[in-house]
């Protein structure tokens, strides 16, 4: 087993870190003050490929692998766990599924112009009364001519108004069950269709979060996207390859908090010393990066998986589970370490702690990735 990191994949690294220091770090606090979407800072994620990591040249992405995707989100992570939040929405979710299940028409239509940033992707499954019971969703889809009438609602939709793009999962055979739901693809400003109410998020909040309603909205044949009943099934498989974007989320922001933590200890004064010479403060940072490690390993194993085209939904699973709940204890320590100053947003640890939860609850809670790990192994 070799786990060095390819040349080429260094030089990504510290690619995205230097953009990361130099075009996110100064921005931080104030896109969290403002819950501001930073959507100047779309073209330059662009131009360095970002907006279509894995998707190849001849759809407007950048071609690169699954381990490369994490490098990416973890370093962006590392400085705003909220913009890597959007990158990881818009590549993991709605671009993903149109790449894995459209058809070459809808990946000319739509793929192309996600992956080389032109458009904003958001991907709705979750609504108010159905989050991990995702599959008793009540947004329908009923067919009028050639066209499907969408009716309903979703919550917690990541770029739900500033999505171009929509890939939405609706109802069409209420009898089938779980098998009855089909996904589709929305476009900004298409009638019937609208932004609801914008959520004033714990942490996060540099990526926008809100409602999206259909009213009647008319949707055509040809964007109905994958086979009709699939769309759960299919999402389930997105969500799969999706919780390893988050699990290198939370690598990367365990990895911010761990430093932030380490940089505060070496500066610290107490009883005559830096607080990072003493064992209860040592003892704090080696758990974390050891544990941070693991998470990253982890993490790295279900991408290599996934490149290689083998069944990875335990791993990314498990990858998932440790790194977000991890970072919570990372997130934590940090705070801890930095004592009353972690408690006021002249630091960064507060912010690291108010990002870190959404790790375990987005893209699968830590219960439902339990859940998911129980069943492959008793299956």
């Amino acid at each position: 087993m070799d786990f060095r990191l390819t040349e080429e994949q260094q030089l990504l690294r510290r690619t995205v870190r230097e953009f990361a220091e130099a075009e996110m770090r100064p921005h931080v606090r104030e896109w969290d003050e403002a819950q501001h979407f930073p959507v100047e800072l779309m073209p330059k994620l662009a131009a360095l490929g970002l907006l279509g990591i894995q998707w190849s040249e001849s759809y407007g992405g950048a071609g690169m692998s699954a381990v490369d995707y994490c490098l990416c989100i973890e370093e962006l992570a590392r400085v705003d766990p909220g913009v890597a939040l959007s990158v990881a929405a818009h590549n993991g979710l709605c671009s993903s599924h149109i790449a894995m299940f459209g058809s070459e028409a809808q990946k000319q239509t739509y793929l192309v112009p996600l992956a080389r940033g032109e458009k904003i992707g958001a991907w709705a499954l979750t609504e108010a009364s159905s989050g991990s019971d995702a599959a008793a969703l009540r947004t329908t889809a009923a067919r009028d001519g050639a066209d499907w009438i969408l009716n309903g609602s979703k919550a917690f939709t990541t770029h739900g108004r500033v999505g171009h793009i929509c890939v939405v999962m609706a109802m069409t055979d209420r009898a089938a069950g779980s098998k009855g739901i089909s996904a589709f693809i929305v476009e900004q400003g298409m009638p019937g269709m609208t932004a609801g109410k914008k959520e004033d998020k714990l942490g996060m909040r540099a990526s926008e979060t809100s409602e999206v309603l259909f009213d009647e909205c008319r949707v055509p044949a040809d964007r109905i996207l994958g086979e009709e009943g699939q769309g759960f099934v299919n999402a389930l498989q997105v969500l799969d390859a999706g919780r390893i974007g988050i699990a290198a989320l939370s690598v990367g922001l365990a990895q911010g908090a761990y430093e932030a933590a380490l940089r505060y200890a070496r500066e610290r004064t107490a009883f005559g010393k830096t607080i990072n010479r003493f064992q209860a403060i040592q003892w704090k940072l080696a758990d974390n990066v050891t544990r941070i490690e693991a998470a990253r390993l982890l993490t790295y194993r279900a991408a290599f998986l996934k490149d290689r085209g083998a069944r990875f939904t335990l791993e990314s699973s498990m990858a998932k589970l440790y790194a977000s709940e991890i970072a919570v204890k990372a997130a934590d320590d940090c705070v801890q370490i930095h004592g009353g100053y972690g408690f006021v947003k002249d630091y960064p640890a507060e912010k690291y702690f108010r990002d870190v939860k959404l790790t375990t609850i987005g893209e699968g809670t830590s219960e439902i990735q339990r859940l998911v790990i129980a069943r492959q192994l008793l299956s």
